[in-house]
């Protein structure tokens, strides 16, 4: 998607609601994520056609392959970045997660 001269990705992130999207900047690394991943935390999934296991599912195959170097500023709260949440978050964590 282009806004203005800037080239931003989305991908596809349901789980907090059916048709969430996240932008990024893959040069800057920098993505907006909106309502799925804070620090330390993920997003609600009790709004209607939530689904707690889709936002893993999201946060886990979509953007962490993005690298553990990619900034991220949620919809709330302090930015944080994808590898520091993969290594402390205690919803999607490898080790959380069982993937350590």
């Amino acid at each position: 998607m282009q806004v203005g001269e800037v080239m931003l990705g989305v991908r596809r992130c349901p789980g907090h609601t059916p048709g969430h999207i996240v932008f990024f900047h893959p040069e800057v690394k920098i993505a907006f994520v909106g309502d799925v991943l804070f620090a330390g935390s993920v997003g609600r999934t009790d709004l209607p056609r939530g689904s707690h296991a889709q936002l893993v599912t999201s946060i886990t195959e979509r953007l962490w392959p993005l690298g553990d170097d990619m900034r991220f500023v949620p919809g709330h709260g302090q930015m944080s970045t994808f590898g520091w949440e993969r290594k402390t978050n205690p919803y999607v964590s490898d080790l959380a997660l069982g993937r350590a």
